[in-house]
């Protein structure tokens, strides 16, 4: 029973629950992001270089052996170049995105340490209570 204790212990930690937030954020984001990749920038790139889309883009090493009934008996190999060209622009995509992000979050914390500080009250011990009375009563004489 213990075992289950520091396990469920060690999983409500807050750094474990911040980075399973973090995982699933990014996993959304990078969806974002290959959608951005593949839906908006790349079609237009294509269009420009002569209506390439990428992700046919391919060098093929070995053709695919078929036999009489058309059915593949060898499986061809190809090099999918064009599926890493997208990759390669997601990856700085992404990059570039979190630089941003880390970026404002340095600016903040500097607007926050450039900030003077307001100084805590000072609280009066005890001693220096009595002393302020003994100071006041000598005052009034």
């Amino acid at each position: 029973m213990s075992l289950m204790k520091e396990f469920k212990a060690f999983a409500m930690r807050g750094n474990v629950v911040d980075m399973a937030v973090g995982i699933i954020i990014g996993g959304a984001f990078g969806k974002i992001v290959a959608s951005f990749v593949n839906d908006i920038l790349m079609p237009p790139i294509g269009m420009l270089i002569g209506g390439v889309d990428f992700k046919e883009l391919q060098y093929v090493l070995r053709d695919d052996v078929v036999n009489a009934a058309g059915e593949v008996v060898t499986k061809g190999a190809t090099i999918l170049y064009g599926n890493f060209i997208q990759t390669t622009i997601d990856f700085i995509i992404i990059a570039f995105a979190v630089f941003m992000m880390i970026k404002a979050m340095v600016n903040m914390k500097k607007k926050e340490v450039e900030k003077p500080a307001e100084p805590a009250p000072i609280i009066p011990t005890k001693d220096q209570e009595l002393l302020a009375e003994i100071r006041d009563l000598l005052k009034k004489e």
